[in-house]
Parts: structure tokens; sequence; C-alpha cells
């Protein structure tokens, strides 16, 4: 009896055993499979960043649950161009299985750095017009996502509606960004159809950008600022100058009607991000980037018309009722009102 219990003892001890080596096995094949995809964006301010956040729920929605699935590596390049090739050269270097480039610059800097890694595009106005693509229905490469083509034309069709006098729109955005250039080029053709005059400033990084907006005063009745990432990293500088000499601000980022701008007509940036997730998981399951057209957010629910209220108060204006009514949402008394919820 006592020989069978402990036969009986050492097949238990075995059988633990042999659990606990199939439980680690299946632990590091788990953790072998786990997909290692590089974030970068060009700097952090709130369109940019809600793009990324926008990403990975579209990755957790589509089943990549964030530590279990993927696990992702978050780099700021600071605004600089330099720092984002070395960034792209440390996702290539850790051997990411994918790479997801937020704005113009870093979507060129991965262009550069691979061809063969699958790039997922969160934010370029014209990837075209950024010489990173062939076209919008076959990139020709290893890219794919996602247009934050602004509405330009419904945003600066705006300005006769809040301001009917107005007469020359001042616009400040770095030169060296093709994304800004596409928008501000297309700006003045609409600026001249509606009778307004564009005046242009440019900044090649953030501390330019006091001084650039300071000499618009007293030449422009208004700021329209398109989603040019260095006006934007400094958009507290514009708001400064727009408070103190009471001169209102459109954006092309509705995110910046909350930083202190007027009015916006533009894109849902979490949006944006998370149908770059959609782009990311088709290529995850198998299809090429360049068998992935790059797409545009152009249905209505995409898009979002935004009034600040106290923002008119500070600079003694007096909005049309008839805007705040067509408003999806006004920002009042320090609060965000959405009138879809």
């Amino acid at each position: 009896m006592k020989k069978n219990k402990k036969f009986r003892s050492i097949r238990i001890f075995l059988c633990i055993t042999l659990i606990f080596v199939l439980l680690l096995s299946l632990s590091n094949s788990i953790s072998a499979e786990q997909l290692k995809i590089g974030i970068s964006q060009i700097v952090r301010h709130p369109a940019l960043d809600a793009c990324r956040e926008g990403f990975i729920s579209g990755m957790e929605k589509a089943g990549y649950a964030e530590g279990t699935d993927v696990v992702y590596d978050f780099q700021d390049a600071q605004g600089e161009f330099s720092n984002a090739i070395a960034i792209m050269q440390k996702f290539k270097d850790d051997k990411v299985d994918m790479i997801v480039a937020i704005s113009t610059p870093i979507v060129q800097a991965a262009a550069q750095v691979t061809s063969e890694i699958p790039v997922i595009i969160g934010a370029i106005t014209d990837p075209v017009a950024a010489n990173v693509v062939k076209s919008w229905e076959s990139s020709g490469n290893n890219l794919t996502g996602m247009s934050d083509a602004a509405p330009n034309r419904t945003q600066l069709e705006l300005i006769p509606r809040f301001f009917p006098k107005a007469k020359r729109v001042g616009t400040i955005y770095n030169a060296g960004e093709a994304n800004s250039v596409v928008q501000v080029e297309l700006s003045q053709e609409i600026c001249q159809e509606l009778g307004l005059e564009l005046v242009e400033v440019t900044a090649s990084n953030s501390a330019e950008v006091l001084m650039a907006v300071q000499s618009l005063v007293g030449r422009v009745d208004l700021f329209y600022i398109v989603t040019d990432n260095v006006a934007v990293s400094a958009f507290s500088s514009i708001v400064k100058v727009s408070l103190e000499e009471k001169i209102p601000i459109i954006v092309a980022d509705p995110t910046m009607v909350l930083e202190g701008a007027l009015a916006s007509f533009g894109i849902d940036y979490f949006s944006l991000g998370e149908k770059s997730a959609e782009k990311a998981v088709q290529v995850l399951q198998g299809k090429l980037p360049t068998e992935v057209p790059i797409g545009k957010l152009e249905n209505p629910e995409d898009l979002t018309f935004i009034v600040n209220i106290d923002n008119a108060r500070q600079l003694n204006l007096d909005i049309p009722k008839e805007l705040i009514d067509e408003a999806d949402s006004i920002v009042f008394s320090g609060f965000v009102w959405d009138r879809s919820e």
C-alpha cells in the first residue's frame, strides 16, 4: 500500500511539473507572438495626441489588447526632423512589426528610413504632394493609412458668416511642411473667390510663432490657422496676441477651439486614429500596404462644427444665432456642450 502511495505521489508531482512546463511554454509562445508597434509624432499637441489615442482604441476594438497582443513604443520628435529620422532608425533597429507615423514630417522620415516595415499614416494632408506615395489608391510602397485633409473651403466660408465686413485674413505656417503649403495654396484660391485677401507669414519653429503673429497685427481682421504643426505647437502665442489685440481665430483643427480659438469646422482626430487602425488591421491580416487605399474623413459624422462662446465674450463679439444653432458643440462657461449627447 505504501508503495502505491509513493508511486501516486510521484505521478502527481510529474503531472504538476508537466503542467507548469506547458504553461511556461505557452506563455513564452504568446510573448513571442506579441506585436511590436512603434508610434511617433512630430510634436505633442491635442490633435496628434487624439490621433494616437484613437489608433490604440481602434486596435483594441479589433482585438489587439495593449500589453497582451501588442506593445507600443511611443516616441516624440519634439518638432525636429533630425529626431524623426533617429526615431525611425530606432524602430528599424528594434525590428518593430509596424510603424504608425503621425504628421507629415514623421511620414517622410519613415519613408526615408525603411521600405520594408509597414508604415501606417496617422495624419498627413496630401501624401502624393509630400512625395511619399505614388497615388491615393495605391502607394506603390510600404505605406497606407489616413489623411487629415481638412475641409478648408467649409472653414473659410465661415468667415463672411461670422464677420461680413472682414477683408484680410492672416495665416501662419511652416513653409517647410508640405502639408501646410498645400493647405495655404488652396486657401489662397478660396479666399480670392470669397473676396478676401490671405496675408501669409511663415515660422520654421515654435519659437518664431510669436513674432510671426505679432507682425500681422494691424494688417488683418482675423487669423485662420491651418493644421500646421509649428503653428499649433505654439498656439498659446497666437491666442495671447488674439486676446490682447481682439483679433479672432478660426482654426482647421477643432481641438484648438478649446485652447482659445473662436470656431472650427474640422475633422475628429480620435476618429482619424481609429480609421488608421482599421487600415493597420487590414495589413496585419495579410494585405500589402500598397493594396490598401489611403483614406480621408469625408462622412459628416467624422466632422464637427464647434463655437467658443467664452472666447467670443473675451473678444467682445456677437455671434449670429443661426451659427450657434448649427454648431455640433459649443464652449460655454468653461464646459463643452455636445448637442449629440
